[in-house]
């Protein structure tokens, strides 16, 4: 399994928030039509103002044919700026 992390900075505490319960809030429909992921999970620290993306995909051709579906979409706005994505191995992936 691979993870697909990126990084905003520089967004406010509320732009932070309202992007958050907007993923909450679509997180129902699933991933967009043709992208085969197996999870999303989106770390905030409004205060900060930093979020972390993480994309998980179950083989490197997921992710792959994932890439031109993820530049086209427009993140919620307020997140601030995005840093370049960085893929990982998942080692290990624990929800209790």
């Amino acid at each position: 399994m691979l993870a697909r992390v990126t990084r905003w900075e520089g967004g406010t505490a509320e732009e932070i928030r309202a992007a958050s319960e907007q993923m909450r809030a679509n997180v129902s429909q699933g991933p967009p039509p043709g992208m085969r992921s197996s999870g999303l999970t989106m770390l905030a620290d409004p205060e900060g103002g930093e979020v972390l993306m993480i994309g998980l995909f179950e083989t490197e051709q997921d992710l792959h044919d994932a890439e031109p579906i993820l530049a086209q979409m427009d993140p919620p706005p307020g997140l601030g700026t995005r840093s370049q994505p960085r893929v990982y191995e998942v080692a290990t992936d624990v929800r209790m």
